[in-house]
């Protein structure tokens, strides 16, 4: 595949898997434009490319991070904690998603695969984000309790449904339980961590069962690229977001999203 091909799509993973704009959308819409790909959102052609970016994105999110994993880790043992709290609480979120996802990938519903479902969440999620961005209570991580770790964990499943965006979703909801921007944000980009490895944990089985499981130079590029990208998006997203609103993302939404309902409308798509 050309470099500039490998470029695009890890910089496309790298920014969108963090931000409230839905990432898998994002990368079958490269993959279309750069000829690599159709827009039908089960396409499998070059998945292997995709699991690779996703390494990539994972990687980023644990570095960025690592204080609070390690954090984590080591007070393991301590019940009483604040980091084993919150490591309890991301596993707590993390439930129904992995549940559902494993529901999903067992009966394959066809709807997942339309692009036009893709269009309508992109739009109808960005204006949830926006009310959802005008409740702001201040609430912090460590005023999290376990039902609202759960109740974020519960939005995240929706997050199945293209057009969604997994970190739009858990944004949004922490948002309106009251959560500061910035404390959203942070737990929605821990959630991803479980989020994208049981993603690319699956999409590794199902690469090893088809035998095309290879790795080269593409591949070791392509997490290379996704991991810088990734690790930028988070650090201008998390100092945006201390200052600032969701409303760059929201208008963003809007526009990809009835961009898309107009070309699907209009028989382009």
């Amino acid at each position: 595949m050309p470099f500039y091909h490998i470029l695009i799509l890890a910089i496309v993973q790298g920014v969108s898997e963090f931000l409230p704009i839905s990432s898998s959308g994002h990368l079958v819409l490269t993959h279309a434009a750069l000829g690599n790909g159709s827009t039908d959102l089960c396409w499998t052609q070059n998945r292997l490319l995709d699991v690779a970016v996703h390494i990539g994105t994972l990687l980023s999110v644990m570095i960025y991070f690592r204080k609070d994993i390690f954090s984590i880790l080591f007070n393991i043992t301590k019940p009483k904690s604040d980091s084993f709290g919150l490591g309890v609480k991301i596993i707590l979120a993390s439930l129904p998603v992995i549940i559902a996802g494993f529901i999903l990938q067992f009966f394959k519903p066809s709807f997942l695969c339309m692009i036009e479902i893709m269009a309508w969440m992109t739009v109808i999620f960005a204006v949830v984000l926006h009310f959802a961005d005008k409740f702001d209570a201040g609430k912090k991580i460590e005023n999290m309790t376990h039902g609202n770790a759960f109740v974020i964990g519960l939005s995240q499943a929706l997050a199945l449904i293209p057009g969604v965006s997994r970190s739009g979703i858990t944004m949004t909801s922490a948002r309106f339980l009251g959560f500061s921007r910035v404390a959203s944000a942070k737990f929605s980009l821990l959630l991803s961590i479980v989020a994208i490895g049981g993603a690319g944990f699956l999409s590794s089985l199902d690469l090893i069962k088809s035998g095309d499981f290879n790795l080269g130079t593409d591949i070791i590029l392509a997490i290379t690229l996704s991991f810088i990208s990734g690790l930028i998006a988070i650090h201008l997203m998390m100092k945006w977001l201390s200052k600032a609103t969701f409303m760059p993302f929201v208008i963003y939404r809007l526009i990809l999203g009835i961009a898309l309902l107009i070309f699907i409308y209009s028989g382009i798509f």
